[in-house]
This record gives structure tokens, sequence and C-alpha cells, in this order.
């Protein structure tokens, strides 16, 4: 475990970065929610204690590299396998919390199989979910996630239903499923949503440790650079649009416990 840094005397430190969290500079875009959801994860895993029995499951994505970040065992996957890899390690290591952390394109597009698979036989993992509504790596194309009328690289003129079909609710399209204990959504756009979405990335965790199935949390977070706009902009632009195609809130949970 990493040491906690040094407090000049006569100070005190009222925040400083995870001690399961790399020192080093993310690559992700400015305004990215992806650099706030790693933090989030490593705050909770510092608070239940589990650094050292923690194994990751990383996607495909703009957060193809989440081991240089979260200071845990990790296993790089396929795109959209993070669900298959994440069963195989919890079923091989069961004393072990795993974890997907998974954007839209990864886990809604091409690994959109294997999340229900999983969910549906209450695979004892957590995910991490985060909707960006776009391909975001590859140049902001159109993803399952993105909403009517949004203007992508490959929906120039919006996304229209006819063409393309609907965005997918994945959380509540996931709690429909017998296999899913918990199901919420929250959002990376302010300091009050920011503080619920910790707070439900540690109630999948926390699920996990109490022996509960397949539980998510649904993170909506801005994507300034494939969105083309500023960050401030885009964080006003979520609350706007994203929030209410994907509301906010728990969507289901069977653990009979809060957070």
């Amino acid at each position: 475990m990493a040491a906690a840094p040094a407090v000049p005397e006569g100070m005190q430190c009222i925040w400083a970065r995870p001690q399961s969290m790399h020192d080093r500079v993310f690559h992700f875009c400015p305004g990215c929610g992806h650099s706030l959801a790693h933090r989030l994860v490593c705050e909770v895993i510092d608070e239940l204690g589990i650094e050292q029995t923690t194994i990751g499951a990383g996607p495909v994505g703009c957060a193809w590299n989440p081991f240089h970040y979260i200071n845990v065992d990790f296993g790089y996957c396929l795109h959209g396998r993070a669900p298959a890899v994440g069963t195989g390690m919890k079923r091989a290591h069961p004393d072990k919390v795993v974890f997907t952390y998974q954007g839209d394109g990864d886990l809604a597009s091409i690994g959109m199989a294997e999340i229900v698979h999983a969910a549906a036989r209450s695979e004892k993992i957590s995910t991490v979910f985060v909707n960006n509504a776009v391909f975001g790596m590859t140049g902001a194309q159109m993803a399952p996630t993105s909403l009517i009328g949004q203007v992508t690289s490959t929906s120039p003129l919006g996304r229209d239903s006819n063409v393309t079909g609907f965005p997918i609710r994945v959380a509540e399209f996931l709690a429909q499923l017998d296999g899913v204990c918990y199901a919420e959504r929250c959002a990376l756009d302010s300091p009050a949503n920011i503080r619920r979405a910790k707070a439900a990335i540690k109630k999948v965790f926390q699920n996990q440790l109490d022996g509960y199935g397949f539980s998510i949390v649904e993170l909506l977070s801005p994507c300034p650079e494939g969105w083309h706009m500023p960050p401030e902009e885009a964080r006003v632009w979520l609350g706007e649009h994203m929030a209410r195609q994907y509301p906010l809130g728990k969507i289901k949970d069977v653990t009979g416990g809060g957070k």
C-alpha cells in the first residue's frame, strides 16, 4: 500500500490522493468523467480496506488502462469481454472482490451479450459502467446510448430513430433480470451528484462483500472532446439532456440495505 503523504507540522491534510491510486497524470481529455470515476473507485477501495483483495477487469475504449491509475491487480480484456473475464476471476477466486470497469461502447455495443448473461447468472461481481453517449476513443461515433438528435461523427444530422433505433437505458434493461441485485444511475456533473456516485460505487462493492449477486452502477459522464464543447458546457448539457433520457436514481435494490 502506498505511503500516506507527509503533512507539514501545524497543517491539517483535508484532501489527498487515495492510497490505492498511482501517482501519475491522467491521460484523459480535460473535463472527462473517467478521471473522476477512477478516483471514486479508489476512494471506495481505500475506505473498504480491500486494496489487497480486489481484482479489476479492464475495458477497451477511453479507459483501456485503468491499471495505470488504480493500484490493484487487473486483467486486460478483449473488447466487451470484461464481464466474462470477471466471471472467471470471481469463480476462480471467490474470496476476491472483482469488478469490471466499462464504457458504453464496450458494454452496451460489442459487449452487450456478455453483460446480459453475467447479470442473468447473478455473477457475484460489481460493474462500474461509464456512459458518455459516444464512442469517445475512436472519434466520437454514435453509440447505443447516443440520444435522439445527437450529432456525432457518424450521425452528422443527428441520430434518427427511424434509421438507428433508440438509445438503450442499460441500467433499466438489466434491472429486469432476476439475477440483478442492484442497479443505480448517477452523474458526474456536479459536486452533489459526484457524492451520490461515490455512495453508489461503494454500495456495489459492499454488495459483493456481503455475498450478493450482480450489481451495477451507471455513471453519466461528460465527454467535452467528443461532444465538441468546453468542459463547463458539457456538464450543463449532461444535466439538461442526458439526465432526461437517463433519469438518475436507484432503479433496483433487493439487498435490503441502504448506501
